[in-house]
């Protein structure tokens, strides 16, 4: 895994972390695709879940633009999932 990939992995963790109560149960799983891409994957807590989507998605969109615009230095793209 690139530094770069480790960054934006930190950079996600840093900000859900926060929001969410259950902070032991947080995964953050960040992996390089074939395509060159950054995929970030997030696994929190179902009762979190609500919290990290936010109203009408917001949170996790905000998420996924500081990802992007952190990692847009590098001309990296970033994917942020939040997974079920």
């Amino acid at each position: 895994m690139s530094q770069q990939t480790e960054d934006i992995a930190g950079l996600v963790e840093a900000i859900v972390r926060p929001l969410i109560e259950f902070p032991d149960e947080l995964q953050i799983d960040a992996s390089e695709t074939e395509d060159g891409a950054i995929l970030v994957e997030l696994r929190v807590n179902e009762d979190d879940a609500g919290k990290v989507i936010g109203r009408q998605g917001r949170v996790i969109k905000a998420v996924r633009t500081l990802a992007r615009a952190a990692a847009a230095r590098n001309g990296m793209p970033v994917e942020v999932e939040l997974i079920d």
